[in-house]
């Protein structure tokens, strides 16, 4: 497996948005460095070991002396492994083999993880229920597995045990987004065809719906109408059109 030199205007796409797919380890070195020499072989050995699950890049501290900065490198040679964009592992100097090994164990996949990308990659529903269930055996709060199994059932109207699974898992935008998702199925569900929510359901334009919940909020029903025009913002999106639009009217209207 080739190693990347990465530099500074490289860093942000090869490890920082790439660490989002997979984990991946940085090398910061120098030529002059005769740890770094001893060291860098032996990553890479390792690294090729675990082909596909990691990826391993090398920075030059002399060429790209302010990302050292950014990262607090100190000495070297400094490794620190990204997922999710941030540092979650790391150690500074010529590690042994076995030790370099367990840091790799540390930030690569679990079984759970490679169950529920399982799950994501395949296409029938039955496989990926399967498989984001024998994820959660593994691991109970499983994040990808809790909001993968959550998305089938409440596709399928099963909402009270998709509520439970998120119940497992702290509140982030996926998790609001997918309980709001919930919440608009059951309105739905509810709601007599005529009605312009349930024509949103099939058609996708929520701005009749929008336009309604406003009104009806204006002349002094506020709850009700004001969750579901929130829980119609999480499932559009910050930057969509018209929760930008209806979310400056939501707030006029209540204050």
């Amino acid at each position: 497996m080739p190693v990347k030199d990465v530099s500074e205007q490289q860093f942000t796409a090869e490890v920082i948005e790439r660490s989002y797919e997979r984990p991946v380890v940085v090398d910061f070195w120098a030529a002059w460095c005769a740890p770094c020499r001893q060291l860098g072989p032996l990553l890479e050995r390792v690294a090729e070991q675990h082909e596909g699950e990691v990826e391993l890049v090398k920075v030059d501290v002399d060429a790209n002396p302010e990302l050292a900065a950014a990262y607090r490198v100190q000495g070297i040679p400094a490794v620190k492994a990204f997922r999710d964009g941030a540092v979650v592992e790391e150690f500074v100097g010529a590690y042994p083999e076995d030790a370099v090994r367990r840091f790799f164990d540390a930030i690569l996949p679990s079984d759970a993880d490679r169950l529920a990308a399982s799950a994501e990659e395949a296409s029938d529903p039955v496989e990926k229920e399967r498989a984001y269930r024998a994820a959660l055996e593994i691991t109970r709060d499983h994040r990808a597995a809790i909001l993968g199994l959550a998305s089938l059932l409440t596709e399928r109207r099963e909402f009270d045990e998709a509520r439970s699974l998120l119940e497992r898992v702290p509140e982030d935008t996926d998790v609001r987004r997918l309980r709001a998702q919930i919440d608009l199925e059951e309105a739905v569900a509810e709601a007599p065809p005529s009605d312009p929510l349930a024509r949103a359901a099939a058609d996708g334009d929520w701005e009749p719906v929008l336009a309604r919940l406003l009104e009806e909020i204006k002349s002094g029903d506020q709850d009700d109408p004001r969750q579901k025009m929130v829980d119609i913002f999480e499932v559009l999106g910050p930057e969509h059109p018209l929760t930008v639009k209806y979310r400056s009217a939501l707030a006029s209207a209540l204050f």
